[in-house]
């Protein structure tokens, strides 16, 4: 019989992880023993915040990062394929969401293995619902070009895209968020819908929705702050 693959949910902060990660998602993290997470350092440091007295010394781990050969994801599974669970835990948020880990899912349902997602918190989802946009129809588009012209291309085919009412949805490293939001208030139309999910779940969180034309009055500094910026347009009048 084979062991669960269990999608392993991890708080973006550990200031009150327990706001975000509930009792039994935590519970079923301490019963494993072997993890397959993208940085191996920052897993081990989340199993002794759960639990200080977690045995690490028992625990295997895989890593598994964007530079990982799927070649490698027949021997993460090993254990699995002898009868013990497994933990595929993401560096924050829940995993293969705007993170590493969706072949080596796809490679477990071949084998027969069963994928348990547990539940947790997603900065993506979280500021989709706290926005105020259309949460029917919406498309997370990950990181932009960081190329200048490549960026303002894109920028502006998410708010055409965004005119058919469909929400889009996209991120920034923290070090280049002002640089990105600099672009969408130069690029977009006054009218424009933009929603700032700053800090997700954490004491510093802010999330507000207004026009561009408002945003540019009183322009947020967003320096070393995770981002997620959503977009819809509803008209296209500048």
């Amino acid at each position: 019989m084979t062991g669960n693959l269990y999608l392993i949910p991890v708080p973006i902060g550990s200031e009150n992880f327990r706001k975000a990660i509930p009792d039994e998602v935590i519970a079923i993290t301490l019963s494993l023993r072997f993890f397959i997470a993208e940085k191996v350092r920052s897993a081990r440091r989340y199993l002794k915040l759960l639990d200080k007295n977690f045995p690490i010394d028992e625990a295997v781990f895989f890593t598994l990062d964007e530079n990982t050969s799927t070649k490698d994801f027949s021997d993460f599974l090993q254990p699995l394929q002898e009868g013990h669970n497994a933990g595929l835990i993401s560096e924050a948020g829940i995993p293969c969401i705007a993170d590493p880990g969706s072949g080596l899912v796809r490679l477990a349902h071949q084998k027969g293995i069963r994928v348990i997602p547990l539940p947790g918190p997603s900065s993506i989802y979280l500021a989709l619902a706290a926005s105020g946009l259309n949460g029917q129809r919406f498309a997370f588009n990950g990181y932009l070009p960081v190329k200048e012209e490549s960026l303002r291309k894109k920028v502006k085919e998410l708010e055409r895209k965004s005119m058919g009412g469909e929400t889009q949805i996209f991120m920034e490293a923290p070090y280049r968020a002002n640089r990105l939001l600099k672009y969408i208030l130069e690029t977009c139309m006054s009218s424009t819908d933009l929603c700032i999910a700053v800090d997700i779940t954490l004491v510093s969180e802010r999330i507000e929705t207004k026009k561009i034309s408002e945003w540019k009055v009183n322009v947020p500094d967003l320096n070393d702050h995770l981002v997620i910026f959503l977009l819809q347009s509803r008209n296209n009048t500048r």
